[in-house]
């Protein structure tokens, strides 16, 4: 009776410990979402004819420091864009043009 009552305990542990750490981990936002905010971010006076975004998050590496981002891309009349927006706060972390 006693093992029984050690394996309940252990799962009931285990589930709090799974339930604690998935819910202290930050949310990723939305592919739209953090185009929404790029758009905004990289628009400025000129218009913007298209854009795009890859809906899976990936690791980027900038200055020594880790990312998980998005990648997307503007198109413009006078140019293109490509960036990288933080897929966790939604800030600009790299762009470049194409």
């Amino acid at each position: 009776m006693a093992w029984k009552k050690w394996v309940v305990g252990a799962a009931v542990g285990a589930a709090a410990v799974y339930a604690i750490r998935a819910a202290s981990r930050p949310a990723l936002l939305a592919p739209e979402k953090a185009l929404a905010i790029a758009k905004q971010s990289l628009g400025g006076p000129r218009s913007i004819r298209g854009s795009w975004i890859q809906a899976a998050p990936e690791r980027y590496e900038k200055n020594g420091l880790t990312y998980t981002v998005y990648r997307g891309g503007i198109c413009r009349d006078d140019g293109d864009d490509e960036f990288w927006v933080n897929a966790y706060t939604g800030a600009i972390v790299d762009t470049r043009p194409l």
